[in-house]
């Protein structure tokens, strides 16, 4: 078995063990009313995304993603809140760089002592969901757990269905499909981006993501049979008609967004793996971007 699998595997208690530990950790989130920037890069900006768009909505403040490289610092802000589990990206060391002067920041890391960490007022360590294999799995569902419970959401359906999400078959249709697209709906538009990228680092097999509602504005061109929609959010009755009638599968959400993202990342592997691919080291990838 796989690094990858092992470390797919061993979420429901990674989970388990950060919630318990939340007391711990919550003096360092932010706090409800304060504008708040999260700053990431690839996996991390898509856990920012999930996060920002779900403290909005639960009415905790301002929230703003941004990809650490593009990341509008020079706005108002109370604490940056940067996701890195290396804490040693260069973007994410250059934004901290620029941030500490005007705003509270606050890392999230697996690595201690990293850059990233010393460049921090306050600093969470996540390292016992930690990865060996280059591709994220177990850390950033872990980070967003943390973060989804400290918001107040209810995170009890996602702890029953990731359960399921490791033991059921996967879909032959998704396994055999040459083209996938993920959709996601409000914070789950996040983990829609995550679920693509998953399947591209470790299979690089053609992928997409989009907001629901956007997928109607042109990306649905691509859809036809042999291919795949697999929405992580229910859809409208008409957008489920209209995918359907181009012949592509569409896969419907039986599970808490994050157990269907833990779900994704089991056919990453899957796809890895019959293509002859190593899903631990994919071609081109490594644990960090550091740039000279």
């Amino acid at each position: 078995m796989s690094l990858t699998s092992q470390e797919i595997d061993s979420q429901p208690q990674c989970w388990q063990y950060v919630l318990r530990q939340l007391p711990e950790y919550a003096q360092a989130l932010p706090t409800k009313g304060e504008r708040v920037a999260v700053i990431g890069c690839g996996t991390s900006l898509f856990m920012a995304q999930a996060y920002a768009h779900l403290r909005e909505d639960l009415g905790h403040g301002p929230t703003d993603a941004f990809p650490a490289s593009a990341a509008r610092l020079h706005r108002p802000y109370d604490r940056v809140l940067a996701l890195s589990r290396s804490g040693t990206t260069t973007e994410i060391l250059t934004a901290l760089g620029a941030a500490r002067s005007s705003a509270r920041v606050t890392t999230l890391t697996a690595v201690p002592r990293s850059p990233a960490a010393r460049a921090a007022d306050d600093v969470i360590i996540l390292d016992h969901a930690d990865e060996r294999s280059v591709v994220q799995t177990r850390y950033p569902t872990t980070q967003l757990m943390l973060l989804l419970a400290h918001l107040g959401h209810d995170v009890d359906r996602a702890l029953t269905d990731v359960t399921a999400a490791l033991s059921a078959p996967l879909d032959p249709r998704l396994v055999a499909a040459e083209q996938i697209t993920f959709l996601g709906d409000g914070w789950h538009a996040g983990l829609a981006h995550e679920a693509a990228l998953k399947v591209r680092e470790a299979a690089a097999r053609w992928t997409e993501s989009y907001p629901v509602m956007e997928y109607r504005h042109g990306p649905i061109a691509v859809a036809s049979p042999g291919r795949a929609v697999w929405s992580l959010s229910p859809l409208p009755a008409e957008l489920a008609a209209r995918i359907e009638d181009t012949g592509a599968y569409l896969h419907r959400p039986e599970l808490d967004p994050l157990a269907e993202l833990v779900l994704a990342q089991r056919l990453a592997v899957r796809l890895a793996e019959d293509a002859g691919r190593d899903p631990d080291r994919p071609a081109h990838l490594t644990r960090s971007v550091v740039l000279s």
